[in-house]
């Protein structure tokens, strides 16, 4: 068998039903790129998207989902495309209303970074349905959107995710995310190469230059990457980078 396609995983971010994007996680900086998210989903799935990333910021505010019917809209328009959703998925009766709206993977972060065996039962009781969010800044896990750094190194904590049952990783680097300013190639790389579950790469994508690079990178086990202001503004086309991948991929 050959190593799965890498994903090009376009970011629609909900915020009041709106379609928008965020710089560093900052509920303050905000530009709305549309107000029909279900278009937006519809516009990469015809550019070829091969899996959707939802982000429920108002839910990761409010610490409970909050935009299920637009994500319901959305999974129902993507029809067979795999959709994956985070923010405020904090405990099993969330889990239940994003896998009931349609949802395949449902992303967790700092609950269960402050509570160990929440991540294990999850895993247990939905398994194949759990990835986690890792978002680093300096190799410290940061937790709590972003404001607070944990005390616990990456590699170690992914490790110990890796045995209680986690799907596979969201690695971004708070640095870059919103920012245009480049992924973090080798941060992927480390994190990808200490566990054997797959790494999606998320944060800073700018250019097609990032794509070619994660690309390279696919035998350390980056299974693909997360884009989001890079696609709103036009500084990347989804199946140009798509194809980059692919033509990598096929000479690897």
């Amino acid at each position: 068998m050959g190593r799965p396609d890498m994903l090009l995983i376009p970011a629609i971010d909900l915020k009041d039903g709106q379609c928008v994007r965020l710089r560093q996680g900052n509920m303050d900086d905000v530009t709305v790129f549309s107000d029909d998210p279900v278009e937006v989903a519809r516009r990469w799935i015809k550019a070829g998207a091969r899996r959707l990333h939802l982000v429920d910021l108002d839910g990761a505010k409010a610490g409970e989902p909050m935009n299920l019917a637009a994500i319901q809209a959305i999974t129902e328009a993507a029809g067979d495309i795999p959709v994956q959703v985070g923010g405020g998925i904090r405990d099993e009766d969330a889990v239940v209303a994003c896998l009931e709206a349609g949802v395949q993977y449902v992303i967790l972060g700092t609950k269960v970074i402050n509570e160990p065996h929440l991540l294990a039962d999850l895993c247990i009781e939905f398994p194949r349905h759990i990835l986690v969010g890792l978002d680093v800044r300096d190799g410290k896990v940061a937790v709590d959107g972003w404001s607070k750094l944990s005390q616990h190194d990456l590699l170690d904590l992914a490790q110990h995710f890796e045995r209680d049952g986690a799907e596979a990783f969201i690695y971004t680097d708070i640095h870059r995310d919103g920012m245009m300013q480049g992924v973090n190639v080798e941060g992927t790389r480390e994190l990808a190469e200490a566990v054997a579950v797959p790494v999606f790469a998320s944060g800073g994508i700018s250019s097609i230059d990032d794509i070619r690079r994660l690309a390279q990178i696919q035998d350390s086990g980056v299974a693909g990457a997360v884009i989001g202001r890079a696609l709103y503004e036009g500084a990347l086309d989804l199946a140009e980078a798509q194809a980059v991948v692919d033509e990598v991929q096929s000479q690897s």
